[in-house]
């Protein structure tokens, strides 16, 4: 039977990437979005990937959309948690709902997407949880003090989950990725990207979305059982942590 694999933003930009990766490794995979009904129904129409809408920040939707996930495939074995959203802004001028909004999707949502799962895990003795970080939440970005506070966050929690999973099989780990050419991304002007973002990649490009799919399915697999609370800098060597 195959493992069950559920990615949140799993149908868009690095979340599809890594859905697609998962299914071509073998996995059943369910992917979560937040509200984008056409572009979800479009990423099932083209892969057979099933979608799942809920609020990652909201802890009741995720509960039971997990429990729907499990009830469809079966046991979830490996979540991805990779839903994530800015709201970037300087300090001075940031919202409270700014900061909120951000911590909430980013940083809660991982407690709300892992929490449910991890019971299962345990009973089973396996389980693979794999976080989506950012390159800025480990060197920090003017702009971006409410993501890379929730980035960073990220990378705390996975190094605590896997010092209490290690004995019962299950890894937990971060992907910190760099930029990637995602939608997101390349709507940034163009003059910005070419002049002040890649200049900064020795790499001298963006990554793929695919290339971060290729960690978190190694990250998932058999072979990772020995690796555990680590943080996979995927950024054309534009930092190293």
């Amino acid at each position: 039977m195959a493992r069950v694999a559920l990615v949140t933003g799993g149908s868009r930009g690095i979340g599809a990437a890594i859905s697609k990766a998962l299914l071509e490794a073998g996995y059943q995979v369910a992917a979560t979005y937040a509200g984008n009904d056409e572009k979800a129904a479009a990423f099932t129409a083209e892969t057979g990937i099933k979608t799942y809408k809920w609020d990652v920040g909201n802890y009741e939707a995720s509960e039971a959309g997990i429990a729907q996930v499990e009830a469809d495939l079966g046991p979830i074995d490996v979540v991805v948690a990779n839903a994530g959203i800015t709201w970037d802004g300087f300090f001075h001028k940031m919202k409270p709902e700014q900061w909120q909004k951000v911590i909430d999707t980013n940083l809660t949502g991982v407690f709300n997407t892992v929490r449910p799962i991890w019971p299962g895990m345990r009973e089973r003795k396996f389980g693979r949880v794999i976080v989506i970080s950012s390159v800025n939440g480990q060197k920090g970005q003017a702009g971006q003090v409410n993501y890379a506070a929730t980035k960073a966050g990220d990378i705390g929690i996975v190094r605590s989950l896997a010092q209490e999973g290690a004995r019962a099989g299950i890894t937990a780990n971060a992907v910190c990725p760099g930029y990637i050419g995602t939608e997101m991304v390349l709507a940034i002007d163009e003059k910005v990207l070419n002049e002040h973002i890649i200049p900064q990649i020795p790499a001298g490009r963006l990554g793929e979305p695919e290339e971060i799919a290729r960690c978190v399915v190694f990250l998932a697999s058999e072979d990772a059982g020995f690796i555990n609370g680590s943080t996979i800098s995927a950024n054309g060597a534009q930092f190293f942590a």
